[in-house]
């Protein structure tokens, strides 16, 4: 029998969906419609976890994806096909149209996924969680990077010393091949410490912010960067697409730094005397970020970082030696690890806050 309305005290909050607690997880919208007869759907953050778990599975079983079905080798190509169609001359005419760039490619990288994501709110969970991986796993890469740095000590380790010099190649930018035992050493110490930020904290900070499309975003600009944020040619050209890396860089490098700081006994360190190398040698990079894990990592390691004409990280305690490459790898897998942590919890916490709040409501509305 219904109660008239001011006859006495509201009558008992029904049982919801989820069982004892009078709280509903799911959501209004989804109610009675949608949920095809599975009971409460996990909430936004969780299944964000679970993607970002998925994800991490698959690099470290599988690596990177083929070539052809790679989002940053798409970046890639319509980067330079953005490239070919540049103003060559005209300072103004180059500055606008870099800006453009700028712009539309992390956009147009982000935009797929973003898409995607709001088509997949109706979906089985698994099915999102499964799509957010596969968009996720290619913005970061730490099974690869490793791999290349194993592929430098190793034979560096053995005394080859060009093959060393060749493998370095493939993940910096500088001429290896008059590089001394001690610079390839410096070299691939500094690749680990930087692709640390580049390529693992800096797509799950965005992850984090803003879903797999944040993190894609985050790889195009950093990719632009990469193939058109220098001097000389792209003076003018790549001068936006350097700007907007330096600020997506930003709170990623300095992260990165403090976390290689932290976990620095993993390769033999101290915290603190890696924390004061990286707040008193950053400065001496031209760029606002990478001199943060780089000068994190010397200090980590009690070495000196070279690249020669442009700078020196570090108080040297010890030369620069193939030992030193593994205990860097060690040093960003613990950070890596740590970033994980920090993300995961924060999902973790968003996800609790948001029960909490869900049955806020539903106590109010009784």
């Amino acid at each position: 029998m219904k109660r008239p309305a001011g006859s006495g005290p509201n009558p008992p909050i029904p049982p919801s969906p989820a069982g004892k607690g009078g709280v509903n997880l799911v959501p209004p919208s989804r109610a009675g419609k949608g949920d095809r007869g599975l009971g409460p759907w996990p909430s936004e953050p969780l299944l964000r976890l679970a993607a970002l778990a998925l994800a991490l599975a698959l690099d470290a079983t599988l690596g990177e994806p083929p070539t052809p079905v790679h989002p940053v080798v798409w970046i890639g190509r319509l980067i330079s096909w953005l490239d070919a169609r540049a103003p060559r001359e005209g300072r103004a005419a180059q500055l606008a149209y870099g800006a453009g760039v700028a712009l539309a490619v992390p956009a147009a990288a982000a935009l797929p996924a973003a898409l995607l994501g709001r088509a997949a709110r109706r979906w089985h969970p698994l099915v999102r969680v499964a799509v957010a991986a596969l968009a996720l796993k290619p913005t970061f890469a730490a099974r690869d990077l490793f791999a290349h740095l194993e592929r430098v000590r190793a034979p560096l380790a053995a005394g080859r010393l060009d093959d060393a010099r060749a493998s370095l190649q493939m993940i910096v930018s500088r001429d290896t091949r008059t590089l001394s035992p001690e610079l390839v050493a410096a070299a691939a110490v500094e690749s680990a410490a930087e692709n640390a930020s580049d390529s693992f904290v800096a797509p799950l900070v965005y992850y984090l912010a803003l879903g797999p499309a944040g993190s894609l975003a985050y790889r195009a600009s950093n990719t632009l960067d990469a193939m058109i944020g220098y001097h000389g040619r792209y003076e003018h050209l790549g001068k936006a697409a350097a700007r907007l890396d330096d600020l997506a860089n930003l709170i990623p490098a300095r992260l990165t730094a403090l976390l290689v700081a932290l976990v620095s006994p993993l390769g033999g360190g101290d915290p603190r005397r890696a924390w004061r190398i990286a707040r008193e040698h950053h400065g001496r990079t031209e760029s606002p970020n990478a001199g943060w894990p780089m000068s994190a990592m010397a200090g980590a390691l009690g070495v000196e970082l070279e690249k020669v004409g442009h700078y020196r990280l570090g108080e040297p305690e010890e030369h620069l030696r193939p030992e030193h490459v593994r205990r860097a790898m060690r040093i960003v897998g613990g950070a890596m690890a740590l970033a994980v942590g920090l993300v995961g919890i924060a999902l973790v916490g968003a996800a609790a806050a948001k029960l909490d709040g869900s049955g806020r409501r539903g106590v109010r509305r009784a």
